[in-house]
C-alpha cells in the first residue's frame, strides 16, 4: 500500500509517500480502507519527535490517529463493525506508527464505530480525536448540562469548535475565547466570543456578570490562570495542555482515550444536525508535506484533512 512515511524525525519535508507493507490485523482489530484522515497537532508533534519519550516507535514512521473509511476485514473478536461498513475511528495504539496516513490501517476495536450517516468521509475523519477530547472533557469530567455557563478557551480551534457545539447541545451557554478574527465564527456556532489577553476576566464579566460554572481549556498555551477570577465553582476545570495547573485547581487533565460509546454519541449528534466539523482544507495524500505545514501554522479554523481514497 501507499503511505506517508518518515525515516527520521523532523520538519514536514521528512515525509514522503511510498509503498510499504500492508498492515497486520490482530484478533481485536479492524482493517480499514482509508478514505480520509484529519491532521491533529499531536500528529505533527509525532513527526517532530515530540512523543518519543512517551511511546515506543515503529519505523518507518506512519503517523495519523484519525480515520474515516470502509471496513475491508475484521479479526475474529470484532463484533460491532463488519466488512463493507462505513466507519470512523481513533486509531491510537500502544505505540506510535502504523497510522492512518496510508491507504489502509489496522484499527483497534476499542477505537472504531459506524460512521455518521449525515457526514462524508472528510468531515467524519475530523471527529474522533478532537470530538472525543471535547466529549470526555465536557461530559465526563465537567458534567456540563442545562443551565451551566461554560468558558471554553480556544473555542474555534480543532477541539474547541466541537466542544462549543457539544456544550450547546447539552443545554449549556458557551462563552468562548478566540482571536477577534474568529469572533463571527464562534457566533455562527452559537457561542459568545471574548478576546484573549490581559483583561480577559473583565471581558468575560461583561457577557457573564455572575461568572462561569466551568472552564474547559483547549488553548495550546494553557489559560486556566486567567479564568480563576470568573470561575464560581472551584475545581470545575479541565485542561488538555497543563496537567499541573488543572490539578492545582482541583480539576482534571484529559489525554483522549479510545471509546466506542463516545464515538457513537458523536455520530448521533452529527446525524441529529447538532455537531458539524469545520474543514479548512483538504489535501491529497501526495501533498502531505503541505498539509502538515498548513496544520502547524497555529491559525487553523477547524481541521486540515488528507484525502486518501
Amino acid at each position: 500500500m501507499r503511505a506517508a512515511v518518515a525515516d527520521d524525525y523532523g520538519a514536514p519535508d521528512v515525509l514522503e509517500v511510498r509503498e510499504v507493507d500492508d498492515p497486520k490485523v490482530g484478533p481485536d482489530y479492524a482493517l480499514v480502507r482509508v478514505h480520509a484522515a484529519s491532521i491533529n497537532p499531536v500528529d505533527y508533534k509525532i513527526v517532530e519527535g515530540g512523543l518519543d519519550a512517551a511511546f515506543p516507535v515503529i519505523w518507518p514512521l506512519i503517523t495519523g490517529w484519525d480515520v474515516a473509511g470502509e471496513v475491508v476485514g475484521v479479526g475474529p473478536a470484532v463484533r460491532h463493525v463488519e466488512p463493507g461498513q462505513a466507519v470512523f475511528g481513533y486509531a491510537r495504539k500502544d505505540f506510535v506508527g502504523a497510522g492512518t496516513w496510508a491507504e489502509q490501517v489496522a484499527v483497534p476495536a476499542r477505537g472504531i464505530a459506524p460512521a455518521p450517516r449525515q457526514l462524508d468521509a472528510v468531515a467524519a475523519s475530523c471527529l474522533p480525536l478532537a470530538g472525543m477530547t471535547a466529549w470526555q472533557a465536557l461530559v465526563e469530567d465537567l458534567e456540563v448540562g442545562r443551565g451551566d455557563t461554560v468558558l471554553i478557551h480556544a473555542a474555534t480551534g480543532g477541539v474547541g469548535h466541537l466542544a462549543t457545539q457539544i456544550a450547546l447541545a447539552r443545554g449549556a451557554r458557551v462563552v468562548g475565547t478566540c482571536r477577534e478574527a474568529n469572533h463571527d465564527v464562534l457566533r455562527e456556532l452559537g457561542g459568545e466570543p471574548v478576546t484573549y489577553g490581559e483583561g480577559l476576566a473583565d471581558r468575560v464579566r461583561e457577557v457573564a456578570p455572575d461568572g462561569v460554572d466551568a472552564v474547559a481549556d483547549f488553548s495550546p498555551q494553557g489559560s486556566l490562570a486567567a479564568s480563576d477570577p470568573v470561575l464560581r465553582s472551584p475545581g470545575r476545570v479541565v485542561s488538555v495542555r497543563d496537567p499541573q495547573a488543572a490539578y492545582e485547581r482541583g480539576g482534571t487533565y484529559v489525554f483522549v482515550r479510545p471509546d466506542v460509546d463516545h464515538l457513537r454519541s458523536l455520530a448521533e449528534l452529527a446525524d441529529a444536525g447538532r455537531l458539524a466539523p469545520r474543514v479548512q482544507s483538504v489535501h491529497e495524500l501526495a501533498d502531505v508535506r503541505a498539509a502538515v505545514a498548513e496544520a502547524s501554522e497555529g491559525t487553523v479554523r477547524g481541521k486540515v484533512v488528507l484525502r486518501v481514497e
